[in-house]
């Protein structure tokens, strides 16, 4: 039985202010469904509760903020629970003002802990008249009535483009609001790529797991050409919608091939590859959450040939090294300095 989220559960509370079609955007437990009477539209950029969601009677599920599978202009009610990332908010108010109806209605529900008193003012950008209509479970409800409706939602127009550079290639990165380490290249996955230009992995097949952006794919493809070698294919997987697009978006512009799919995890993944890299989410929300990595390797040891390399770059607070071993085999460090460790691992 999912665990229903307390964002979740006041808007179930709230269910006198849903009037008409309704869409969701942000929803993650089946829970709510079965708690509404009514069908509707959910929009979710988490593969794992996309699929979870989908298969409800009476309600249309999306991944991702896609305006080709759904209809613009017919919901009443648009509801929007707040993201991680406030810059994926307003992503998401302009995708519901897509939505809604002329004279239709927003409602904004987020945890204090979340942000929600930032993402009221974010709210008032899109409509002035918002008011909060309730407060319960360290939540927040908000309500914006008689919206003036957007006639076109492009997500190309969100779609900014950004340089990294390591070991003296650079490469262009596609970038979208919510996805990790927007605009930049983080120092995770820089020391990563350090890692792979000293010591290079030995595989003609590659997978990128929580790939983002697709920097990891693009920039190894790049780094290999330079130095005379025919690239990898560097196949790559992620859990949210921003990345998998951005990292199609990256690969077309940089010229890399590899094969990009949604997916939670590893469990729906088919195939095997000679070597797996990696630089892990261990944020489920805003939590640490280990469980993410612990899954991710018990999953590879069935992903990763005998003899396989799997090469991962951590925060040096984390207990990766014990967990590596036990999944995978023997495992070195191959850099290390205060905030960092990149792992290297053979499948026994």
């Amino acid at each position: 039985m999912s665990v229903i989220p307390n964002s979740h559960e006041v808007l179930l509370r709230n269910r006198n202010h849903l009037s008409g079609k309704i869409a969701i955007i942000g929803a993650s437990s089946p829970a709510l469904l079965t708690g509404l009477a009514t069908g509707g539209l959910i929009i979710s950029d988490h593969a794992g509760y996309a699929d979870t969601l989908a298969g409800h009677s009476g309600w249309q599920v999306c991944f991702g903020y896609c305006p080709d599978a759904v209809q613009g202009g017919s919901y009443h009610t648009v509801v929007i629970f707040v993201p991680k990332a406030r810059a994926e908010l307003d992503l998401r108010l302009t995708f519901a003002k897509w939505l809604a109806v002329a004279g239709g209605t927003l409602i904004l529900i987020g945890e204090k802990r979340e942000g929600i008193a930032g993402a009221v003012k974010q709210l008032k950008n899109y409509a002035s008249n918002a008011e909060k209509v309730d407060s319960a479970r360290h939540c927040q409800v908000w309500r914006a009535n008689n919206i003036e409706p957007l006639k076109e939602f492009e997500l190309a127009k969100w779609l900014l483009w950004h340089s990294v550079a390591s070991s003296d290639v650079s490469v262009e990165v596609a970038g979208l609001p919510g996805i990790f380490s927007h605009g930049q290249l983080d120092e995770g996955t820089a020391v990563l790529l350090k890692t792979l230009a000293e010591t290079p992995v030995k595989a003609r097949r590659i997978l990128d797991f929580a790939c983002g952006a697709g920097v990891i794919g693009a920039w190894l493809q790049a780094w290999q050409q330079k130095q005379g070698h025919i690239p990898a294919i560097v196949d790559g997987v992620d859990v949210q919608f921003q990345a998998v697009t951005c990292a199609r978006a990256t690969y077309d512009r940089s010229g890399a091939t590899g094969n990009i799919t949604a997916s939670d995890g590893l469990a729906g993944v088919e195939g095997v590859w000679p070597a797996i890299v990696s630089n892990p989410p261990f944020h489920t929300g805003i939590k640490t959450d280990i469980s993410i990595v612990e899954n991710f390797l018990r999953d590879v040891s069935r992903h990763l040939e005998p003899r396989g390399e799997l090469r991962l770059v951590a925060n040096s607070f984390l207990p990766y090294e014990l967990l590596i071993k036990r999944f995978i085999g023997p495992v070195e460090r191959l850099y290390e300095d205060s905030r960092f460790i990149v792992y290297r691992a053979f499948r026994r």
